[in-house]
């Protein structure tokens, strides 16, 4: 059994380390401390250059049965912004920051559960598999840190990703991958009372690009948006440059290289139309990932809710996760709810009960035989 009140003890301390993206440094340390004693070999990677965070991903194991497979679980210290000098409320079983900053339950929740399952496993002496921790930087930020793990540190192939809104019980079996869309109109400049006819309007040109995309809601499982547009000049100026920010996102792989080359196309289109010319263009964030109920990492985490007296929930997201890039390097991931609701907002929220029982199945996950 779990510890309840130092579980509760333990993340309301995690939540007020001060953690946003590229500055996990003191949210690592504190794990080293916590996780030293139970007799784990802790380890960092040298990330940082790739990441720009000001500590590497911290790699955990409690060695445990030689005969048995590993299990990996997974959650990222860093938090989006504002996080810094989070200030928790409890009401009626609620955590809550006091509302000027997120709570850091996406993914402090996780990473109290990992380390409290690792403590009850330590302190009860119960038999387990070598149980593998990671801890990523920069998960808010384009996932830097699972893109720059050392997967070769990994020796478990099998992994629960704990970060995701919804009860402890839900697994996500299939998440989008995703294109970065970041290109520039450039047109031509010129004065746009005495000879506008002689400028190409980097802003008329993009406009029509986008009037002819589709965009939003695409089908069931794809979707696409504009986030920025930047393009500022006098109004007595042509506009010569115009800023385009997007993303597809799709769990079909094949819709997903059709949204991202549609969205494309319909830029060149505009550009050789009025004879302006395009700088950038897409970049693969992310690949899907898609797992049937039948599969064994499934049925695994399915029995771990059952071993936990949780009922498991299968379903698909739109987001993506570390997970995302684990699958892409060998290593079969799911993500898993940890009862975070309203996150990235300064009105994030958490239940005590979920907080308890995403720690009772991790603990349960990191048993399993």
């Amino acid at each position: 059994m779990i510890n309840k009140e130092r579980l509760l003890n333990t993340f309301l301390d995690y939540i007020r380390i001060d953690s946003e993206s590229t500055h996990e440094a003191a949210m690592a340390q504190r794990l080293m401390e916590d996780l030293r004693p139970l007799g784990c070999l802790i380890e960092t990677d040298h990330s940082q250059s790739e990441t720009g965070s000001d500590t590497g991903n911290l790699y955990v194991t409690l060695p445990g049965d030689p005969n048995a497979d590993p299990i990996l679980l997974c959650a990222h210290m860093d938090t989006v912004v504002p996080g810094v000098g989070v200030e928790p409320i409890i009401e009626d079983g609620i955590i809550r920051s006091k509302g000027d900053t997120v709570l850091g339950g996406d993914d402090k929740s996780g990473i109290a559960a990992i380390v409290e399952a690792l403590r009850t496993i330590v302190e009860q002496q119960l038999p387990h598999p070598t149980v593998q921790a990671v801890f990523t930087v920069c998960e808010e930020i384009g996932l830097r840190g699972s893109i720059n793990l050392d997967y070769s540190m990994l020796k478990a192939k099998r992994a629960a990703v704990l970060d995701s809104s919804g009860d402890a019980g839900k697994i996500i079996i299939a998440a989008p991958g995703q294109y970065k869309l970041n290109a520039q109109v450039v047109g031509r400049r010129a004065h746009a009372g005495v000879a506008p006819e002689q400028g190409i309007s980097a802003i008329q040109v993009l406009s029509e690009a986008i009037a002819n995309m589709k965009l939003l809601r695409i089908d069931e499982e794809t979707t696409a948006n504009i986030g920025t547009i930047r393009s500022e000049y006098a109004t007595n100026i042509v506009p010569e440059r115009a800023e385009i920010i997007a993303e597809a996102r799709s769990r079909s792989d094949e819709k997903l290289e059709q949204q991202a080359q549609h969205m494309m196309q319909c830029l060149q289109d505009a550009c050789q139309a009025h004879g302006a010319t395009l700088e950038g263009g897409l970049s693969k964030a992310y690949s899907a990932y898609s797992f049937s109920e039948d599969a064994p990492l499934v049925q695994h985490v399915i029995s771990a809710c059952h071993k936990a007296g949780i009922p498991p929930v299968l379903g698909a997201s739109g987001g993506g996760s570390d997970a995302n890039n684990m699958n892409c390097n060998g290593v079969e991931a799911v993500v898993l709810g940890t009862g975070m609701a309203k996150v990235h907002t300064t009105n994030e929220e958490l239940s005590i009960a979920n907080l308890e029982n995403t720690a009772a199945l991790t603990l349960a996950l990191a048993t399993l035989f």
